[in-house]
């Protein structure tokens, strides 16, 4: 605690940062400490970059990527329309598989995976629009860089079954993935093993 009532808004700030993912409260109140010791260097800057990306930044209207334009940096890129679109969960997974710099064609980010227990079905995730965009753009391949649980695979096996009858080739990220692992968190070495390797559903 800041031990005084005009605290309140660094108790504010503590509380908002201990939400952040790989945050707790104890962690949170060393880097409000951190920012308010070097306030023109961490605090300005900081306060200054959350305002222009809470007025910036959206989600991209092709695939579901964060960006700060209608459609992200890859989709408008004609370099990577080479009929190969990668299906992933998330925005962090998009990344992690852009981090290997080896797949350079484009995503599909679903927004999540199909889900009994969340109550989470295919109405609320992106997969009409996969369907549509692979009809649409002369897809060649989809790749199902879903991470390895059982929601995952429950949801790939949808997938697959939507875009059957478009007759288009559906493979799967292979070895080097664990059961249970989530992309996000292996290294690149482990996602471009696991993308170079992948088979055919």
């Amino acid at each position: 605690m800041t031990g005084e009532a005009d605290g309140a808004a660094i108790e504010r700030l503590i509380g908002l940062m201990a939400r952040l993912p790989g945050l707790g409260p104890r962690s949170a109140r060393r880097a409000v400490l951190a920012m308010v010791r070097r306030r023109a260097v961490l605090l300005d800057p900081l306060s200054e970059a959350l305002a222009e990306v809470a007025a910036t930044v959206r989600e991209c209207a092709t695939c579901g990527n964060i960006s700060t334009a209608e459609t992200c940096a890859i989709c408008r890129n004609p370099a990577r329309a080479t009929g190969e679109i990668c299906v992933v969960e998330n925005v962090a997974d998009l990344w992690a598989m852009e981090r290997g710099g080896l797949f350079r064609g484009r995503y599909h980010v679903l927004g999540g995976v199909l889900s009994a227990l969340d109550g989470t079905g295919p109405e609320a995730l992106r997969i009409p629009d996969l369907v549509r965009r692979a009809g649409e753009e002369g897809t060649r391949e989809v790749i199902l860089a879903l991470n390895a649980t059982v929601d995952g695979q429950t949801t790939a096996h949808y997938i697959a079954d939507q875009l059957e009858p478009l007759g288009i080739r559906l493979t799967s990220l292979a070895q080097g993935v664990p059961v249970g692992g989530e992309l996000d968190y292996l290294d690149d070495g482990t996602i471009g093993a696991a993308l170079l390797a992948r088979k055919t559903l």
